[in-house]
């Protein structure tokens, strides 16, 4: 299949913030149609983190979120800001969230998180030999309970739906499938 091409008529910025800009153009379609307000969200992105202890124990948070009116289960997560190197965001955000550092970390790859409506990335990591180093630094509106898991509860937890984030459980099954073939 080749590419559609879409002619943008307009565009105009409807937020702009240090977290993301949403942007309502209008787009003709190859076919002639006009769509007079197509919404795009726009983001550098973020980072996703599945953390390992020295045990061997996978860290997972449990976080109320405004959006949802949900409290559930996630992975420690968080935007890339400015020109930040998701490393580097996925390192900061381990830190902030759960005060757990790691000396190695893996990363698993990256997909748009919702690429209908979005250019946002989610970039995926697996960090090991994870140990607390500090208390957490929690930003405004986070309230976030630190769990240790085991491997299997990991997983039931990302199947059952006690996870609420797609993105978290995509890298939930990316890490335990790395884990796998690294035996």
């Amino acid at each position: 299949m080749e590419k559609p091409r879409w002619k943008v008529r307009s565009s105009e910025y409807l937020v702009q913030s240090p977290y993301m800009q949403l942007r309502k153009d209008a787009v003709e379609l190859p076919d002639g149609r006009v769509i007079p307000d197509y919404y795009v969200r726009e983001s550098r992105g973020f980072t996703i983190v599945v953390a390992l202890t020295t045990a061997g124990k996978a860290i997972v948070i449990r976080e109320y979120r405004y959006g949802a009116d949900s409290l559930g289960y996630e992975l420690p997560a968080g935007t890339i800001d400015g020109d930040e190197e998701p490393l580097a965001c996925a390192q900061r955000e381990l830190r902030e969230e759960t005060g757990y550092e790691a000396p190695s970390f893996e990363y698993l790859g990256s997909s748009f998180a919702e690429p209908v409506r979005s250019n946002s990335r989610a970039h995926m990591f697996v960090a090991r030999q994870a140990q607390r180093t500090a208390p957490q630094s929690l930003d405004a509106g986070e309230a976030i309970a630190v769990q240790e898991v085991s491997l299997d509860e990991l997983r039931a937890i990302a199947r059952d739906g006690r996870m609420h984030s797609l993105a978290a459980i995509a890298a939930v099954y990316l890490a335990l499938d790395a884990l796998e073939q690294l035996g």
